[in-house]
């Protein structure tokens, strides 16, 4: 049976992911912090197996990583928010989110690649459309996300050889996992809606499947790429400015 381990799966986007790997005939590693939404998430699975644990802490990895033995594919999806203008964050709280995001999922991707070495693997990294267009306010994430964009491509550089594919997925305006709560205001939800040229905001499915795809022998031959999955928004600014 192929396995695979999925960060911060204890609720909203890594639980779709997780689900997604569980519906495919994967055994699934529920790695995150809250012991028992781990826990749950897990049980809820047909091969779920519960594995609780700081990303930040190399010790406590590595020894998740040992329970949960032989390892195809990890999906580094841990992260948190801590917003707020630059001008006013403390070093702390822009420490933690570069810590969690960028140590965390260098941590475990080194975890990985290891269990990795001889039978090969991929591993897909969760970045953001932050790291392609940063916005106001969002503190250290823009600079966090764009730092795993970058990893990533080191990574597929020095682990190719290994044959580990190691590539990571940029959501967009997603309507689910931490977004949750911002789009619950109508007019937020709507102005978002509105910018998106696909005409709506994203489904945790729709990053779930493209996790799928960049894990999947459909892309053998996709290393060191950023799959942005936004419905467009990106490149969508000329649709608010006027041609003459």
């Amino acid at each position: 049976m192929e396995s695979v381990i999925v960060t911060g799966a204890a609720a909203g986007i890594g639980a779709g992911v997780a689900a997604k790997f569980d519906a495919e005939g994967y055994r699934v590693g529920v790695m995150d912090l809250d012991p028992e939404q781990t826990r749950k998430t897990a049980a809820s699975l047909s091969n779920g197996l519960p594995l609780v644990a700081d990303v930040t802490d190399q010790t406590a990895v590595e020894a998740a990583f040992a329970e949960f033995g032989a390892l195809n594919v990890l999906v580094n999806n841990a992260g948190i928010l801590s917003t707020g203008l630059l001008f006013e964050q403390s070093a702390e709280q822009f420490r933690r989110v570069m810590d969690v995001h960028v140590i965390g999922t260098f941590v475990c991707a080194q975890a990985a690649a290891k269990s990795m070495e001889k039978s090969g693997g991929v591993i897909v990294n969760f970045t953001s459309i932050n790291a392609v267009t940063p916005g106001p306010g969002a503190g250290a994430y823009p600079a966090a996300k764009a730092a795993i964009a970058k990893l990533t491509e080191q990574m597929a550089l020095e682990w190719g050889g290994m044959g580990i594919r190691v590539n990571s997925v940029a959501p967009g305006f997603i309507d689910g996992g931490m977004s949750a709560p911002f789009y619950a205001d109508p007019k937020v939800r709507a102005a978002r809606e509105g910018a998106v040229p696909n005409g709506g905001l994203g489904k945790i499915e729709d990053i779930a499947e493209a996790v799928w795809f960049l894990a999947s022998p459909q892309a053998r031959y996709v290393n060191a790429h950023q799959l942005v999955v936004d419905g467009g928004v990106c490149h969508s600014l000329l649709r608010s400015l006027p041609r003459e």
